[in-house]
C-alpha cells in the first residue's frame, strides 16, 4: 500500500464519527420514561438513489489520537508528527517516498519546504477523499 493510503487508512478506520454526507440519523419519539431511538437515515423516496460518500471529520479523529498520546505532537503543522501519531514510519526515506507519490517538484534536500508541502498537499488528498478538513490546515 501507499504511504498515502497507509495515512488515509489510519485516519477513516479511526472514525466511529463517520455519517454519510448529506444524511443524519432519525430519531424516533419514545414512549414515556425511555430514551429515544435512533434509527439510520434512510432514502426519503421510492428510487434508487446514488451511494453517498462518508465524511469522515479529520481533525477530530487526529485531536482524539493526539489525546491519547504522551507525547505533544503538532499534528496540525507538521507532517512528521501527523506520522508519528498515526504510528507510521515518519523517517526523511518514508517522507521522501511519500513525496515521489503526491509528485513533489521540488528539491527533496531541501526537506523543510518538502515537509511543509506534504503536510498540505495529504490535507488536501484527505478532503478529496471524503475527509473534512478545515480549511486553514488545506492553505
Amino acid at each position: 500500500m501507499s504511504i498515502f493510503g497507509d495515512i488515509m487508512s489510519a485516519i477513516f478506520g479511526h472514525s466511529a464519527s463517520a455519517t454519510p454526507a448529506g444524511s443524519a440519523p432519525q430519531v424516533q419519539p419514545s414512549p414515556k420514561g425511555s430514551a429515544p431511538q435512533v434509527q439510520p437515515a434512510t432514502p426519503t423516496s421510492a428510487t434508487a438513489t446514488p451511494p453517498t460518500q462518508t465524511t469522515v471529520d479529520v481533525a477530530a479523529v487526529l485531536d482524539g489520537l493526539a489525546k491519547q498520546k504522551k507525547q505533544k505532537l503538532k499534528w496540525r503543522t507538521s507532517i512528521v508528527d501527523l506520522m508519528k501519531l498515526l504510528d507510521l514510519d515518519s523517517s526523511a526515506t518514508a517522507r521522501k517516498r511519500l513525496a515521489e507519490e503526491l509528485h513533489y517538484q521540488g528539491d527533496m534536500k531541501h526537506s523543510a519546504k518538502m515537509n511543509v508541502w506534504l503536510h498540505k498537499q495529504v490535507m488536501i488528498k484527505l478532503a478529496e477523499n471524503g475527509g473534512k478538513v478545515p480549511e486553514d490546515l488545506k492553505h
